[in-house]
């Protein structure tokens, strides 16, 4: 009986450990990063581009409502003259599936020229859109668009890969996946933490996979 109450009690202890490092972590990245998070355009400073990062699309390629609001925000910076051009990055790693695509297409369609938009079909994961940003695409300077609850996270990771971008959080609406997403973006902490601190590159550096 004294071994299976060593037992729970190691157990328990793991368990707290692991929820105040998870929590820790989450802290610190938003400490890091929160005076270059920004909500007002009138706040934000210019850059050439505008990284708008990518999330589901429809099998019609139709934008979710998440990636939609991150598109029209970027077209808000836009037409706001805070940034000259898109980056439009995201999961293309099958021909029946295209976040890419999708984006610019809905970009084109509001008018923006096919000129003035960049599209990274390999950027498979928030590390692979920023590594690639600078690496294949050459952005030097950028406001990268997503949701608040991402936004840490991804400039956290910008930082790391020695990248000077701001953030600009999309305008949100209420997801009934958000709950499940914010989780998520718990561990997600720990593999960027991960990434960073090795400099990995990411799955690959040519313009498509």
């Amino acid at each position: 009986m004294k071994q299976v109450k060593k037992v729970i009690l190691a157990s328990v202890l793991s368990l707290v450990i692991a929820i105040l490092i998870v929590l820790g972590l989450k802290a610190y990245i938003e400490r890091d990063t929160q005076h270059l998070i920004f909500e007002e355009i009138s706040l934000v400073p210019s850059s050439e581009t505008v990284i708008v990062l990518g999330a589901s699309v429809h099998s019609d390629g139709k934008l979710s409502p998440i990636l939609k609001d991150r598109v029209d925000t970027a077209l808000e910076l836009y037409r706001n003259k805070k940034v000259k051009r898109f980056l439009v990055t995201g999961d293309h790693s099958t021909d029946d599936y295209n976040e890419v695509n999708a984006m610019g297409n809905y970009l084109m369609k509001r008018g923006i020229p096919e000129s003035k938009i960049l599209l990274d079909h390999a950027g498979l994961d928030t590390y692979d859109s920023m590594y690639r940003s600078n690496a294949v695409f050459g952005v030097e300077d950028a406001i990268v668009v997503t949701q608040k609850f991402h936004l840490p996270r991804t400039i956290f990771i910008a930082k790391g890969l020695d990248l000077p971008y701001t953030g600009f959080a999309a305008r949100s609406h209420s997801y009934k996946t958000t709950n499940k997403i914010e989780r998520r973006e718990l561990l997600a902490n720990l593999k960027a933490l991960y990434e960073v601190l090795l400099k990995k590159e990411p799955a690959t550096l040519e313009d498509r996979l």
